[in-house]
């Protein structure tokens, strides 16, 4: 009898899990955009979570899509401003500076970038975009297997936000390892969206249409 028991609450734990899977893509989908001409003609910004760095400090391939991708979205109009949200804990790993030296390398104006160095996670990310930056609209570029939680956190602070995927440079071994970490990480976005907890660092505005970039903070 006991071993029916855990077998029922396994498989009722694990219909939850799947549930909650489902409801997160599915809620996120329809705002998820295949081409550029699905997105919105104008939003406050492109958000471009970070991805990390190489071992020389330049963004890795996985980011140098995110960030390709973002500056194709500039140069179609979508946004005057891109902010980037990355980890700079410290001065050896300064992942925004990288991004934006990438940016501003292939055609972005420096006035149109603006620097979030305490975008831990996604969810920080996301909250500080709205709470700091003062985004009511944003497109969010990511590879697709992180873009319906990223759409679906950022709808849930209450953004218009919509995904535009980037190109995916990963081979299949490392692909499932991503999947079964989404899968996880949808579950617990789920009920941190719920809740919506402050990050751990927040700050004084910086509105996404002023001029103040604090890029070398």
């Amino acid at each position: 009898m006991a071993l029916w028991i855990a077998l029922f609450v396994f498989l009722g734990v694990l219909l939850i899990m799947i549930g909650i899977n489902v409801y997160v893509r599915l809620s996120a989908n329809a705002y998820i955009a295949d081409t550029v001409s699905e997105l919105p003609s104008s939003v406050d910004a492109i958000i471009v979570p970070g991805a990390g760095l190489d071992e020389d400090g330049n963004p890795g391939v996985v980011l140098q899509d995110r960030l390709d991708a973002a500056i194709r979205l500039y140069q179609e109009g979508i946004s005057k401003r891109i902010l980037m949200s990355g980890d700079h804990r410290d001065d050896y790993h300064n992942e925004v500076k990288a991004m934006k030296d990438y940016a501003v390398n292939n055609g972005i104006p420096e006035e149109a970038i603006f620097m979030d160095h305490a975008g831990f996670s996604t969810y920080d990310t996301m909250y500080r975009a709205k709470a700091i930056y003062l985004i009511n609209s944003c497109v969010i570029v990511t590879q697709n297997y992180h873009l319906q939680r990223s759409v679906y956190i950022a709808r849930g602070l209450g953004m218009d936000a919509w995904g535009y995927p980037s190109k995916i440079r990963i081979n299949e071994l490392k692909y499932f390892p991503l999947e079964a970490r989404e899968f996880l990480a949808r579950i617990k976005e789920f009920f941190v969206v719920m809740f919506k907890p402050q990050p751990e660092v927040l700050g004084d505005p910086i509105p996404i249409t002023g001029t103040d970039v604090r890029s070398d903070e």
